[in-house]
């Protein structure tokens, strides 16, 4: 990734386009909290169905209208316990889920009158506080003598550890980064979780004990997958997906202010100062994902003038769910569909402009009808998927396919003592929730595994 500042002109890259006062308001809270009065009103709005299709819609089968009731009756303390039974990254998942798509899009007020129950504020609402106190509610059970090796503390190493810790195993987690908390820490948004809330909530998660985390260690460089499976009675791997899609462009790696936008993000996201980040004028994002959007709506929010998303399939086809994608648009993005890249153009060694074919669906298959546009772009970011990077597993004979670990219902891989969960697996939706049932399931099957006591 080279990310060059220039001078207005052909290319324009820089720093500072909008005042620190400006960047503030724009990167505050995407969705501010509920007050007391606020939050029990709405939850006296749910129907506390029995059989809840909400519940039901949950990855992680957080009984929702049992939360929300005890809202109602002002046992927050008691909502935030109920979240965390089924899920202890229930207050970044009140963040981040794609609520609309899952509980919400399920309640029951959604179908009768288009207004669901704002769950995932009423989540964060009940959970907020107890985070804040920094004190993880649940006990470390009583030693076992048996050790797990985590690989990665993103949600899905988190929440294995956490209930690994309850059942008395105690376990190791290897990460590569300075920090924990995976992609809620370096990849999403900023304005979804402000005031450093995801270094709390894994704060919170390693409060309970028996969680040791060697920051900086990476599997393969700094550690060996074979040493981890001689030296624990179990390993764990939540690596994530460590690579990035290339658009295969001729110039792609030359040309300045080309990048990677899950880089870029996390440039960001650990940026102390952000008007300090360069921007250019006129942007364009390749993708149709959630890094997609998370990065033209904060390239708008640091002074872009221009940003463009361009997509290669419909609409419907993208990834983004369409509360996000209209949330792009309400913040100035435009969205192209139906467009893929063919060239990159630059001035010198800058990026001045992208080539996009308009393409079509003909049986299935994407195909182009041989018209080109050109937008004018100084700065271009590339969000067209991740992939597995398992070099690092020395050819372990653990079954992949499609660059993912593939794994059974309790998350054991092919192979013996080897347990794996989150967006490395096949099969993953690339979610926060989702990474976090992998990461609790896991966790039960390692405690019988190894004869401890279920969770």
């Amino acid at each position: 990734m080279t990310i060059a500042a220039h001078p207005p002109g052909l290319s324009d890259v820089a720093p500072g386009r909008l005042d620190e006062a400006s960047v503030s308001v724009n990167f505050a809270d995407l969705h501010p909290p509920l007050a007391r009065h606020e939050a029990k009103v709405e939850a006296e709005r749910c129907y506390f169905c029995f059989d809840a299709p909400c519940q039901k819609a949950c990855p992680t089968s957080i009984d929702i209208p049992l939360f929300i009731r005890q809202i109602a009756a002002d046992n927050r303390y008691g909502a935030a316990r109920t979240i965390f039974d089924a899920n202890i990254m229930g207050g970044m998942c009140a963040r981040v889920c794609p609520t609309e798509t899952l509980c919400e899009e399920a309640c029951v007020r959604e179908a009768a009158e288009g207004k669901p129950v704002t769950i995932g504020l009423l989540q964060r609402y009940a959970t907020d506080p107890a985070i804040a106190a920094g004190k993880s509610p649940y006990a470390r059970g009583a030693p076992t003598g048996r050790r797990a090796a985590i690989v990665g503390a993103g949600p899905a190493g988190l929440a294995c550890a956490h209930a690994l810790a309850i059942a008395g195993i105690e376990s190791t987690i290897f990460e590569a980064h300075p920090k924990a908390g995976g992609l809620n820490e370096y990849g999403i948004a900023a304005y979804k979780a402000i005031d450093g809330f995801a270094a709390k909530e894994a704060a919170f998660i390693l409060s309970i004990g028996g969680i040791e985390v060697r920051y900086g260690a990476a599997l393969g460089r700094d550690v060996k997958f074979d040493d981890l499976r001689r030296d624990y009675d179990a390993v764990f791997l939540g690596t994530g997906l460590g690579a990035t899609n290339k658009l295969g462009l001729a110039r792609e790696g030359e040309l300045e202010n080309v990048v990677d936008a899950v880089d870029y993000i996390a440039r960001l996201r650990q940026a102390e100062d952000l008007t300090k980040l360069p921007v250019g004028r006129r942007v364009v994002v390749i993708g149709g994902g959630m890094t997609a959007i998370d990065i033209a709506v904060q390239s708008k929010k640091l002074g872009a003038q221009n940003v463009t998303i361009v997509y290669r399939r419909g609409a419907d086809k993208m990834k983004a769910s369409r509360f996000e994608r209209e949330l792009a648009q309400t913040s100035g993005v435009v969205i192209r569909t139906w467009a893929r890249p063919v060239s990159l153009e630059g001035h010198g060694d800058a990026l001045s402009g992208v080539v996009f074919e308009d393409t079509h669906e003909r049986d299935g298959v994407l195909a182009s009808p041989g018209s080109v546009f050109r937008i004018e772009a100084d700065m271009l970011f590339t969000a067209i998927g991740q992939r597995g990077a398992l070099d690092a597993l020395d050819g372990a004979p653990i079954d992949v396919k499609d660059g993912r670990i593939v794994v059974d219902a309790e998350r054991r891989t092919s192979l013996e003592g080897v347990w794996a969960g989150g967006d490395c697996v096949l099969g993953g939706e690339d979610l926060t929730v989702s990474a976090v049932e992998d990461g609790k399931q896991a966790a039960r099957s390692i405690a019988a595994a190894l004869g401890v006591a279920r969770i």
